[in-house]
């Protein structure tokens, strides 16, 4: 019989990661399969081997199939684990793999054909006699099909990627006049996350919770439920944060959406790790979805049951059984925070650049799970998310409160992230009861973080920072020991401690401390509390302030999807006017104010940097 000692990793970041401190444990050599840019990453410096699969677009790197496959035979691994996200849930990919003599890590291609493809997931468990969102599903359907089945389903309705999850390739429907526009971009976004357009439609639940359940399939057939876990808060379908066990459920509610999991998996023989998703609202639940793969948030049931499911999934895929405990019996309560490379005072727009000091502290029941390190690069080809913040304690309060202290306390320099965001929503009444539905990000954190800083305050510590760096570079240019005061201890490494500045808020209103600053480049980051700022040491402009010039500039490289105005019109403060592509994702950027388009730079398809001036608005005469 065949076995595994070598895994190539089909996929980046701190999944990469996570698959690799695992196949240590069980003595097993890893081959990571990179894309140029990952060369830079804390995956490429961890496994044993690595393999340059192609450059950085996805499509030419990690939804190449032959390129995967090929590294894999090349490099001498005897299976393949494709993590989650692009290829995980691909049923040619895993029949190639198999066909290529290696071991796919994850459920059949033919599990993965029936259970992946939305479509026919939801044909199966109509079969299992599951409760079901009404919708529409053909995968021959044309555009004005997909219309009108809008219109008979009755608006708002999702529109959604046969082929995939994670909040890719999924739009809502208003109204009539919005169909075509949102189905469009949803078949688009499906192509290139994907590589398949092919969406269906289902009725959108107003008010409900998101629950799913953990199965798995192990060697023997058996299929293990491992209880439930809530992703009720999430933004435009993407999940921020998880937890389990859901606080929205009771002992027999709990008990009838595991069975219907179980039904689910043992109607389709799955095997290996597979997630049952579900919407629940007023009292009634709804089956979603199949994830045929390991889930992000898989780390919250891991911690609360004490397993390890990428060992469970190794051990299936090579025949093994792995020890499920007998009875599940959950302790404690996990919730896991998504850390993205975003700014939450420009509306969750993706951040990218060379990473400075990371400090996450460590503490009883915390778990990091992360793929980057300082000097790394976060560049604008794949998701935002860069790390997972997971803290498990004896009770829900108990983890909350954790979690708010280590945001608070952590630092990461040279991209902004959503921790001040992340906070807020953890300290919300509705987050803390439990009572969030899948509207709870749109109902009160659709618009962008305002900083609780002034303009004036920001420019008084920021010239003081400027001051400080000032002294230290004419202290180092003439070789002069200076400790400045006592708050940069040395010229050679000066960004090494934390520091407080009395003389910042002499101009203030407030007192605010500067818990850290650091430069990198010709940046220089700087933090209060949650929040982090950067300035240009030649600039002297701050992110956190927005100036209405009329220019409307690229906030990271990218390229333009789609033009929505042209030379001469007329347009209105907040109206959109370029859809750019970027990290996986589209982003809207809209004008700042009311004025006449003076010029536009750019056309679709082209490539953008950081600051590009895309439009030009002048005011009206």
């Amino acid at each position: 019989m065949r076995q595994i000692k070598k895994i190539a990793i089909a996929n980046r970041g701190e999944v990469a990661c996570r698959i690799h401190r695992t196949c240590q444990k069980l003595g097993i050599k890893t081959v990571l399969l990179h894309s140029e840019p990952d060369k830079k990453t804390l995956a490429y410096r961890i496994c044993d081997e690595t393999y340059n699969i192609g450059p950085g677009p996805t499509n030419q790197s990690y939804l190449n199939i032959e390129a995967q496959i090929k590294g894999a035979l090349e490099t001498g691994a005897d299976a393949i684990h494709p993590g989650f996200g692009f290829l995980s849930e691909n049923a040619e990919f895993a029949k190639k793999v198999i066909e290529a003599g290696l071991i796919f890590v994850g459920p059949s291609p033919e599990v993965i054909e029936s259970f992946g493809d939305k479509i026919k997931a939801k044909a199966l468990c109509k079969s299992a006699d599951v409760p079901m969102v009404p919708g529409f599903q053909n995968k021959d359907a044309d555009l004005q099909t997909l219309i009108k089945e809008s219109e008979k389903i009755g608006y708002p309705v999702l529109v959604k990627a046969a082929a995939g999850g994670g909040g890719r390739g999924m739009r809502l429907i208003l109204n009539k006049d919005l169909a075509e526009k949102e189905i469009l971009s949803a078949q688009n976004e499906a192509l290139k996350s994907f590589g398949d357009a092919t969406v269906f439609l289902e009725k959108y639940l107003d008010h409900a919770k998101h629950i799913e359940v953990q199965i798995f399939g192990d060697a023997s057939g058996k299929i293990h439920v491992l209880g439930e876990r809530e992703c009720s808060v999430q933004r435009k379908h993407q999940k921020i944060i998880e937890e389990t066990p859901s606080p929205s459920l009771n002992e027999s509610q709990r008990e009838e959406v595991l069975s219907y999991a179980k039904r689910i998996g043992e109607k389709g023989n799955y095997q290996n790790a597979g997630t049952v998703e579900f919407m629940f609202q007023d009292h009634k639940f709804y089956f979603l979805e199949v994830n045929t793969r390991l889930q992000v948030e898989h780390t919250v049931t891991e911690e609360v049951l004490g397993i390890d499911l990428v060992e469970a999934q190794i051990l299936t895929a090579d025949n093994k059984p792995y020890p499920f405990p007998k009875k599940i019996s959950p302790m404690g309560h996990s919730i896991e925070l998504r850390l993205y490379a975003e700014d939450p005072y420009q509306n969750g727009i993706p951040s990218t650049g060379k990473l400075g000091s990371i400090k996450i502290p460590d503490g009883s029941g915390r778990r990091l799970e992360i793929g980057i390190e300082k000097g790394d690069e976060i560049t604008p080809f794949y998701d935002s998310m860069i790390a997972k913040l997971i803290s498990t304690q004896k009770t829900r309060i108990e983890a909350i409160s954790d979690l708010v202290e280590l945001l608070k306390t952590s630092s990461l320099f040279g991209v902004q992230t959503n921790t001040p965001l992340l906070i807020q929503i953890l300290n919300h009444t509705d987050f803390i009861l439990g009572t969030m539905t899948t509207r709870f990000f749109e109902t009160y954190f659709s618009k962008s973080l305002v900083s609780k800083f002034s303009e004036i305050e920001i420019k008084n510590i920021e010239s003081s920072i400027s001051k400080k760096i000032e002294i230290k570079t004419l202290a180092s240019e003439n070789n002069i020991y200076s400790d400045l005061s006592g708050h940069i201890n040395s010229i050679s490494n000066p960004w090494s401690q934390s520091w407080k500045n009395p003389e910042l808020y002499s101009n203030t209103k407030s007192k605010i401390e500067i818990s850290d600053f650091e430069q990198i480049g010709t940046n220089i980051w700087w933090k209060s509390g949650a929040d982090t700022f950067k300035f240009s040491i030649n600039k002297k402009k701050s992110t956190a302030i927005l100036d209405s010039d009329g220019q409307i500039l690229a906030p990271m490289p990218g390229s333009v999807f789609k033009i929505l105005c042209e030379v001469s019109q007329i347009v209105e403060t907040g109206q959109a006017l370029v859809i750019l592509e970027a990290m996986k994702m589209e982003h809207t950027l809209k004008a700042d104010k009311k004025g006449k388009i003076k010029k536009v730079n750019f056309k679709a398809g082209d490539s953008v940097q950081s600051d590009d001036v895309i439009i030009e608005i002048e005011d009206l005469k």
